[in-house]
C-alpha cells in the first residue's frame, strides 16, 4: 500500500544573521574530527573558505578543502572529490557555497561511503551503507539544495543531469546566514533567486503534492516574491536576503515532498545543449508553462497571484535576465531535439497537465 503521506524532516535549521560563525561549536556537537569541505571557487575568492576553516580549527576539526567542480558538477568531478578525499580518512563533509558545492559535496558522499559511481544512484535508495554526517552553508539564496536529500549531478558524457537520492544523503543541519548571501554578485542573485521562486510555483502544482508541501510552497512564495526585487536592487538589505534565503530553504522543503514540474523539464536541455545557466534557463520557460499548465491548475496559480504570468515577467524584467530563447542564443532548428530531451526529463512527471516532447515543443515555440 502507498502511503498518503510520508514525512520527516530530516535537517535541522539554524537561521539567522552570523550564524556561520557558530560553525565550529555544531561541527563539533556532531563529532566531526577530519572534515572534507567542498566549497567552489568563488566562495574561497570570497573568503568564507579561510573563514570556515578558521571556526573549524579553532574548534577541533581538522579539515581539507576541495574546489575542482564548476557551476554543474558532473561525475568526473564527483570522482574527483573522491580521490581527493579518500587518503584523508574523512569523517564528515561540509558544503559551503551555492548549489553546485553543496550538490557536489552530497555526491562524493555517495561515493567515498558506498562505492561504484555516480550512475549507480540515480534514482531514490540506493545507498546500501550508512554515509557520513554533513552541514550545509548556502551562500546564495536559490537551489535550497541544502533542504534536499538529492544530488544533481550531470553525466560527464551525455550532459544529462541525475537526480541520485537517498534519505542518508540529507544534511544534518543547514546553517542559513543571510550575511553570507548578501555578497553574491548580482547575475548570481538573479539566477539563484528565479531558480527559487520557481520552485515555489512548481511544487504549488504538481501531481504529488502534499498538504505539507503546499504550506511550504506557499510560505516560500510569499517571502521569494515580497523579497526578490528588493535584494536585486539593495543587496546588502540582510533582512530582506534573510527572507530570500529562508524562502529558498522552504521551497526546497516543498521539493522534497511535492517534486517539480515541466519547468525544469524544459530548462534542463537548455543547460545540457547550450550551456545556459539553469537559473536563466528557468527564466526562459517558466512563465510559458505556467500559461500552459493553466487548464488544469489555473485557480491554483490564481491563489498564488490574481495575475501569476504577468507577476513572473515582472520579475524576470527585474533579474534583467534573457526573456526570449532567441535572444539566449537558442537556434529554433534544434526544437525537436531539446523537446525530445525534455519529454524524457524525470520532473515533467509531476506537472499537473501531462507533458511530454510534444508538449514541450509547444512551450519551446511560445519561449521564442
Amino acid at each position: 500500500m502507498t502511503p498518503v503521506l510520508d514525512f520527516e524532516l530530516r535537517t535541522r535549521v539554524v537561521f539567522g544573521p552570523g550564524v556561520f560563525q557558530t560553525l565550529g561549536e555544531h561541527a563539533r556537537q556532531l563529532g566531526f574530527q577530519r572534515c572534507l569541505l567542498v566549497a567552489d571557487e568563488g566562495v574561497r575568492q570570497a573568503g568564507y573558505v579561510s573563514q570556515a576553516v578558521s571556526l573549524l580549527h579553532r574548534a577541533g576539526v581538522e579539515t581539507f578543502c576541495f574546489h575542482d567542480f564548476g557551476p554543474n558538477p558532473d561525475t568526473r568531478m564527483v570522482e574527483a572529490g573522491r580521490e581527493f578525499a579518500k587518503p584523508h580518512q574523512i569523517d564528515s563533509i561540509i558544503g559551503l557555497g551555492g548549489g553546485s558545492s553543496l550538490d557536489c559535496a552530497k555526491g562524493i558522499n555517495f561515493l567515498l561511503t558506498n562505492g561504484g559511481s555516480m550512475k549507480g544512484y540515480w534514482g531514490w535508495g540506493k545507498a546500501q551503507k550508512p554515509m557520513l554526517p554533513m552541514i550545509g552553508i548556502p551562500t546564495t539564496a536559490g537551489t535550497g539544495s541544502e533542504a534536499q536529500s538529492y544530488a544533481l549531478i550531470s553525466d560527464a558524457e551525455t550532459h544529462v543531469k541525475m537526480a541520485c537520492g537517498d534519505p542518508k544523503a540529507a544534511f544534518r543541519l543547514a546553517l542559513l546566514d543571510p550575511v553570507l548571501a548578501c555578497t553574491a554578485p548580482a547575475m548570481v542573485r538573479a539566477t539563484a533567486g528565479y531558480d527559487a521562486i520557481s520552485h515555489a510555483v512548481e511544487t504549488w502544482v504538481t501531481r504529488k503534492r502534499t498538504p505539507i508541501s503546499l504550506s511550504f510552497s506557499m510560505q516560500a512564495w510569499q517571502l521569494l516574491n515580497e523579497s526578490f526585487e528588493r535584494v536585486m536592487a539593495q543587496p546588502q538589505d540582510v533582512d530582506h536576503m534573510g527572507k530570500m534565503l529562508l524562502g529558498s530553504h522552504l521551497a526546497g522543503m516543498a521539493i522534497e515532498q511535492s517534486m517539480l514540474g515541466a519547468a525544469h523539464a524544459c530548462a534542463n536541455p537548455l543547460t545540457a545543449h547550450y550551456g545556459i545557466v539553469h537559473g536563466t534557463a528557468i527564466g526562459l520557460v517558466l512563465r510559458h508553462v505556467v500559461r500552459w499548465n493553466e487548464v488544469e491548475v489555473g485557480a491554483e496559480y490564481r491563489q498564488l497571484h490574481p495575475e501569476l504570468v504577468k507577476r513572473l515577467s515582472e520579475l524576470l524584467e527585474c533579474a534583467g535576465l534573457p526573456r526570449r530563447l532567441a535572444e539566449a542564443g537558442v537556434d529554433r532548428k534544434d526544437f525537436p531535439q531539446l523537446a525530445e530531451a525534455a519529454g524524457h526529463q524525470w520532473t515533467g512527471r509531476f506537472n499537473p497537465r501531462s507533458f511530454d516532447a510534444e508538449a514541450a515543443k509547444e512551450i519551446y515555440e511560445w519561449a521564442w
